[in-house]
């Protein structure tokens, strides 16, 4: 049991990093962080059994180590037999074709967008669907593709090469690339990475769980979908986290129609999770897409009640994302400025849909 203590000061460095203004936030973190939503989550850490190797007691510190080869006999006792991941080498960025309609914040100086005209809520005309829709299909279809080619001995690299030419062939954009500097097509989180993952040289091996997070741009809309998949033989345990990442995905789907509360898909996906003695990674959001790669709402995946009972309206578009993990759902984020790793260095994994409310309840995007 992991001493309360010990426990604060993880928190204290989760929230810190966590607490990102809104408009500075990178891919799906959300901005304005309340402290007390995690003061209040970390309460029932006491009452499960973690991990307390040498990376939760260095309070963050430590970016690229994840302790002893006895801490990794504790972590695999724990939460499975798998390989913890660190960043390897990340090969120079891929060209786009220059008749291939681009997004905005590639204008700008540090790949930021420039803003929507207004906040929101953001609904969509009959005509913006009718485009949309083919832009979420393509990002599924590629999604899908790109999720046959994750193999033993296969490098991130190599996926994201693959997914890039896929998306151009078909002369959209990889709306990951150049997002705020982000170097690479599509992201590639495997293990104990919760999201963002930078794809690299390390080669796929048997017994990981690779989640891919792929966004693409085409006639002024992005679309946006993402998987985890097995590679090889996964344990157990590793099968369950996955299974249950999915069926997380769907319970908060389920909570959606017209004029619903937005905070029934988070509180259904977290009592889903916790009841299986999983964590949601509260860290990240999901978020209003269309013609903005981030926008209003935001679509908390954790139990939160929000003051102003924002709802849902007909017209909308949005990502339902969760990090389900294992163990606790605190993370840091690495010197890269991007990889999001778990701090006790359980496993995660994410599935993520784009939707649409309708007149009559939900329709999914990315299919």
């Amino acid at each position: 049991m992991i001493k309360s203590s010990t426990l604060r000061s993880m928190i204290q460095s989760s929230v810190r990093m966590m607490n990102v203004p809104v408009g500075s936030q990178n891919m799906g973190m959300r901005g304005g962080t309340l402290q007390s939503d995690f003061w209040q989550r970390g309460r029932s850490y006491r009452f499960r059994e973690f991990s307390t190797s040498k990376t939760c007691l260095s309070k963050g510190k430590d970016s690229d180590g994840y302790g002893s080869d006895d801490d990794h006999k504790e972590l695999k006792s724990l939460y499975g037999n798998y390989e913890i991941v660190y960043p390897q080498t990340v090969s120079p960025r891929l060209d786009v074709p220059s008749h291939i309609q681009v997004p905005d914040y590639l204008s700008t100086p540090d790949g930021s967008p420039p803003g929507p005209k207004k906040k929101g809520p953001f609904l969509r005309t009959k005509d913006d669907l009718e485009v949309m829709r083919d832009t979420c299909r393509l990002a599924k279809s590629v999604l899908r593709k790109t999720i046959s080619e994750a193999k033993v001995g296969v490098t991130t690299d190599e996926l994201d090469k693959y997914a890039h030419h896929l998306i151009v062939e078909n002369d959209a954009y990889p709306s990951a690339l150049l997002y705020k500097k982000f170097p690479k097509s599509i992201c590639t989180s495997v293990n104990n990475v919760a999201c963002h993952g930078i794809p690299d040289s390390r080669k796929l091996v048997d017994g990981d769980i690779v989640s891919i997070d792929l966004m693409v741009y085409k006639h002024g809309f992005h679309g946006d979908c993402a998987e985890t998949v097995l590679v090889g033989n996964v344990d157990e345990k590793g099968k369950a986290l996955v299974t249950m990442a999915n069926e997380c995905m769907y319970m908060g789907i389920h909570q959606c129609g017209p004029n619903v509360p937005l905070e029934y898909i988070g509180q259904a996906i977290e009592n889903y999770a916790t009841s299986y003695d999983f964590s949601v990674v509260g860290a990240f959001a999901g978020h209003g897409v269309g013609g903005n790669i981030h926008e209003l709402p935001d679509v908390y995946h954790y139990e939160r009640v929000s003051p102003a009972k924002e709802l849902m309206l007909p017209g909308m578009t949005f990502t339902i994302e969760p990090i389900v993990a294992q163990g606790m759902d605190l993370v840091k984020i690495l010197p890269d400025g991007w990889t999001a790793v778990t701090l006790d260095g359980c496993r995660t994994a994410q599935f993520e849909e784009t939707i649409l409310i309708t007149n009559k309840g939900v329709e999914i995007l990315t299919i």
